[in-house]
């Protein structure tokens, strides 16, 4: 039996982020292929973390620059590493080639974290982002370096998989598109739903950790909830999400209908009885774990272009509205409410594009038959891929050297 460590960031939380929920659809993709699974993080445990353990995979805690992970690792000798995104490959990915050196690596970008960060630094600084932002950038240096070094990484988005291959210049042998993977909306599940009178309010959810996130909140409380709340007197805006802080809960203000819900332990619950989803989201990379959610529940959404980006195919339509400019994002989201045919029409569209665009037998066969591929030819993949065999020659020396140097530090403090 293959043995898969996956070293996480943090412990996977499906029901807080859409990080932990693709985390959850990679662990079941091994499960459901015989692979044993064991997740190690450094992250301390969270309320909200998945029980492993009830799905039979290990849980192991580590520690960042200290060589008991050098030990650990030494026995455990996993066929295959996931690093659950770049920084973690940074961190142990020198001590996983040492001691390991014949196990695949694997990078789960979960997004282009250097899109997002620039992104949202060129919107701070109220200037349009450009790709020269990004290529001067230095965290896109050191993720293009981690995608490199290892031997296949996982995009979850087709807009990211062309900026690494036209942009980069990346080789598609150690790329792969890998999309939510989901289970199809069935005519029997739609008819579960409850229909277009039985829901109401408005609703927006995501961790209230996440950046994007945060920024889009207080932009529908500040521009864009004022004007709906003026053509709809009698709505609400429900507002959901994982780790909501003072200062989020203090824009709570039942008067204005913009109500702070915080923490929900069920999601698709509160997505199926709300009427329409907002996500004017300004920056951000990836694709949108929300707006899926939102259209595996039937409830059309107003969105943006960075909202869409990744989810909509060339001749596909949105479940809703997207617009990035805010007096026609008001406008489309009450007449989404309003209009009980364009909203049936809208959740259709929703239908079409997660049964055509992340149905999970269409992806999960090709990711394994890639894995099992490169296993059985990794001197060659590797020796083809000379820019990550120099870039891990160099990063294994001064990585070993620094982080060995912190842990002399440690010690001595």
């Amino acid at each position: 039996m293959s043995h898969v460590l996956i070293i996480g960031s943090v412990w996977p939380e499906p029901k807080s982020s859409a990080a932990g929920s693709r985390m959850m659809q990679l662990i079941h993709l091994f499960l459901s292929r015989n692979y044993k699974v064991t997740f190690a993080s450094a992250a301390a445990d969270s309320h909200n973390m998945s029980n492993l353990s009830e799905i039979n995979v290990s849980k192991a805690s580590i520690q960042l620059n200290n060589s008991n992970f050098d030990a650990f690792i030494s026995q455990l000798q996993p066929d295959i590493i996931v690093f659950d995104r770049f920084m973690t490959e940074e961190q142990f990915g020198w001590r996983t080639t040492k001691h390991c050196p014949n196990a695949l690596k694997i990078l789960n970008t979960e997004d282009l974290h250097s899109l997002r960060k620039t992104r949202q630094e060129s919107f701070k600084n109220e200037k349009e982002f450009q790709l020269k932002d990004l290529l001067a950038n230095d965290i896109t240096k050191r993720e293009i370096a981690s995608i490199y070094r290892c031997d296949l990484s996982l995009i979850i988005s087709d807009f990211e998989m062309k900026l690494l291959q036209e942009t980069f210049k990346i080789n598609d042998d150690i790329l792969h598109y890998l999309p939510f993977l989901l289970d199809p909306i069935t005519i029997e599940t739609k008819n579960k739903w409850p229909d277009y009178k039985e829901r109401a309010h408005f609703v927006t959810i995501g961790n209230f950790r996440h950046e994007p996130n945060w920024n889009s909140i207080l932009y529908l409380k500040e521009t864009i909830w004022p004007i709906v709340r003026k053509e709809l007197p009698g709505v609400e805006l429900h507002i959901y999400g994982a780790y909501p802080p003072p200062k989020a809960t203090q824009l709570n203000n039942q008067k204005e209908g913009f109500i702070i819900k915080g923490w929900t332990e069920d999601a698709h619950q509160v997505l199926k009885n709300a009427r329409v989803c907002l996500a004017p989201l300004r920056y951000g990379a990836g694709i949108k774990g929300k707006l899926a959610e939102a259209m595996m529940n039937g409830i059309p959404s107003v969105t943006t272009s960075i909202g869409t980006e990744g989810m909509l195919g060339e001749d596909s339509d949105w479940s809703g509205f997207v617009t990035n400019e805010p007096s026609k994002f008001a406008k489309a989201a009450v007449k989404l409410y309003t209009d009980k045919n364009l909203w049936q029409q809208s959740q259709q569209n929703g239908i079409e594009i997660i049964n055509t665009r992340f149905q999970k037998k269409s992806f999960e066969n090709s990711c394994i038959d890639r894995i099992l591929m490169l296993k059985s030819n990794l001197t060659k993949h590797r020796t083809q891929n000379f820019v990550g065999s120099m870039l891990q020659h160099h990063t294994l020396r001064s990585t070993e050297f620094m982080s060995r140097w912190i842990e002399e530090k440690n010690k001595n403090s």
